[in-house]
This record gives C-alpha cells, sequence and structure tokens, in this order.
C-alpha cells in the first residue's frame, strides 16, 4: 500500500518530541528564518523541546496542518510544511513551506507542496491556494513559478528585516491549474 503522503524524496508526517534537535538547528540559521518568516530570539533546548512536545500531542485539524517534511530513506526532519488562514467558506488557504540550508536543493521542498496541495485540492475540496514570498527570497521565487504559482502582486514594502524594507510578493494557484500540471490524485 501507498501513502498519500510518502514522495519519492519525502514523507510528510506530524511532529514528534525527539524532533526538537533538528528544529532547534533550522532556528539557528538567521538567514533561514527570516525567509520563512522573521528573525527570532534564540530559544533554549528545554523550549525547543516544549514546543516539540506540545505540537506531538496537540490534535491536527484536517485544515489547518503543519507537518514534518521527512527523507524518506532515513526519515531525518529536513523542514516543514504548514497550512493557515484556511476559509472553508471560500474554498482558500495560504501555505508555507522551509527547509533547513543543509538539505536546500535536493527538491524536498517542491515534492513537499505537492503533496500538501494534492490533499488540499484532492481530498479538501479547496479551490485556491496563496503564498507570500519576500522578494529578496529568489529560491523560494524560483519554487513557485516553478510549481505553476501566478505572480498575482506585490504588496511593496510589506517587510522590513536588516535594516531594509523588502517587498511581498503574492502568489495564488487554482485547483484547476494545480490539477493540470501536477494531477490530482
Amino acid at each position: 500500500m501507498t501513502s498519500a503522503w510518502t514522495g519519492e524524496r519525502v514523507r510528510l508526517r506530524a511532529i514528534e518530541p525527539e524532533d526538537w534537535a533538528a528544529f532547534k538547528e533550522f532556528d539557528e540559521n538567521s538567514e533561514d528564518q527570516s525567509n520563512g518568516d522573521r528573525l527570532f530570539p534564540p530559544r533554549s533546548a528545554e523550549r525547543a523541546r516544549q514546543w516539540a512536545k506540545e505540537l506531538a500531542e496537540k490534535d491536527q485539524d484536517p485544515d489547518t496542518l503543519r507537518l514534518v517534511i521527512a527523507e524518506r530513506a532515513g526519515g531525518q526532519p529536513v523542514g516543514t510544511v504548514s497550512t493557515h488562514a484556511v476559509d472553508p467558506h471560500h474554498g482558500t488557504f495560504e501555505y508555507g513551506v522551509a527547509v533547513g540550508r543543509a538539505h536546500q536543493r535536493h527538491g524536498y521542498a517542491a515534492e513537499a507542496v505537492v503533496i500538501l496541495l494534492r490533499y488540499m485540492f484532492g481530498e479538501r475540496r479547496y479551490q485556491k491556494c496563496d503564498a507570500t514570498v519576500y522578494a529578496s527570497n529568489a529560491g523560494s521565487l524560483a519554487l513557485h513559478r516553478h510549481l505553476g504559482f501566478t505572480e498575482e502582486g506585490r504588496r511593496r514594502r510589506g517587510r522590513f528585516h536588516q535594516g531594509r524594507y523588502d517587498d511581498i510578493v503574492l502568489f495564488g494557484i487554482t485547483a484547476e491549474e494545480f490539477g493540470e500540471r501536477h494531477g490530482l490524485g
């Protein structure tokens, strides 16, 4: 039997308490942390343990997900993928993906996003996915274009980082666009 959560390179799974160390290591790369959201102060190993334990014990909502991207071969966590701003009434949602520096450029993010969007479009009946990307994040801009997202706009000077303002690029993809490019099943 094949799992819908497994691709050629990665498997999406729930966060486990022992994942804390990998995520603490990911947080130590300030550039990666800033590309995903913003720079946060360092957290202790104990706080990282508590964070992973709390998430591992929390029931997952079937639409608002936070999943580990794990290497299929060894099961090592390489990043996370999540959904947010989920609106079942309008059938829209946003998502985010982050892969640790040592694991970038291996196709993990692209495969994880395809797996996640197949679930949201093909199983949960959502019709549109939106994503926001910082204009200075060339890798994420390229990823979204490669996946078939359409650039829908730009929020000028929407983020302040390292002493300067950065634009936020708005991307979107519909269920039909995704299905034509990647299939829904």
